[in-house]
């Protein structure tokens, strides 16, 4: 993948508390005008808030918000939400993310889903709907969407670590299907854990999936895989490299070393851009084409 070469595009702005010290994995929603960013932020209480950026061209920030536009509510994320991936269902774009609060008196990581009118968003009117726990009291991280429904179902990929499975709901409410859909390989990049980064794209070659993978020393990585059209559970193809893997600076120091973490990504002028935390600490991209992420025949 190629680097944007003024990387990192957001960083945190000491006068914002709630975004001082950190900003980074970021959701996308894409319109033929704009890109807008939703990314998660943590300021001096060590609290993550989602905030909002937006940029014409994809790659340089002319909006951004001066206070957040998604914050915890209630005790099972009290402690931060996290990690947001956004899907547009009719009129509506659904976000997933990790929230990150107390369950039974206990710390704990829990897929969380909620909503707002696409509407409302493009107006900056923040009126978020229900909050629901996917599996209450599971610990559990990195849900993403599929962009469509399935025999009238959702199907959302998500991380009980250190696997990467599948869940399917008629009304992301109730959760169903739990099946395993790929993990950890014996060695090199994704030897640790994987999972998602952004929904997955159709293709005509069928479902592309950017995911995440940790190395037994540590390391996150980006890496590709290849589903079936038809039948997401059935994997096609697996990159034996990483796309993106940290080599620079803003990536190998900061908050966490050597991390390049996706929840996000959008097509602009025919390649792929793809959002990344670097080194969980600013926000970064990095683009391809299509054809160079997928197998070679």
């Amino acid at each position: 993948m190629k680097r944007y070469s003024h990387n990192p595009i957001l960083e945190p702005i000491g006068k914002h508390v709630w975004e001082s010290s950190l900003v980074f994995n970021a959701a996308i929603f894409a319109t033929s005008e704009r890109v807008h960013i939703l990314y998660r932020a943590m300021g001096t209480d060590n609290v993550s808030r989602i905030g909002l950026a937006s940029s014409s061209d994809g790659y340089n920030i002319d909006e951004r918000l001066p206070l957040p536009v998604f914050s915890p509510a209630n005790e099972p994320e009290c402690q931060g939400c996290e990690d947001p991936r956004l899907n547009l269902f009719d009129n509506s774009l659904v976000m997933a993310y990790t929230a990150f609060g107390i369950h039974s008196q206990h710390q704990v990581y829990q897929i969380a889903i909620t909503s707002i009118n696409k509407d409302d968003f493009l107006g900056r009117k923040w009126q978020w709907g229900e909050r629901i726990l996917a599996f209450p009291g599971i610990h559990n991280k990195d849900a993403v969407l599929f962009p469509q429904k399935f025999h009238g179902d959702y199907v959302m990929f998500h991380r009980l670590e250190p696997d990467l499975c599948i869940a399917r709901s008629p009304d992301l409410r109730e959760w169903s299907g739990l099946k395993y859909i790929l993990g950890p390989r014996d060695k090199g990049w994704d030897s640790w854990k994987v999972g998602a980064a952004g929904p997955p794209i159709l293709l005509n070659e069928g479902w592309l999936l950017i995911y995440h993978g940790v190395s037994v020393d540590r390391v996150y990585s980006l890496g590709v895989a290849l589903l079936d059209k038809n039948d997401p559970e059935q994997v096609l193809y697996r990159s034996e490299e990483p796309i993106l893997t940290p080599t620079e600076d803003y990536e190998r120091y900061g908050k966490v070393p050597n991390v390049v973490f996706s929840c996000g990504q959008t097509m602009k002028d025919d390649r792929l851009l793809i959002y990344y935390g670097g080194a969980d600490t600013a926000l970064c991209v990095a683009s391809a084409e299509l054809a160079e992420l997928l197998p070679r025949k």
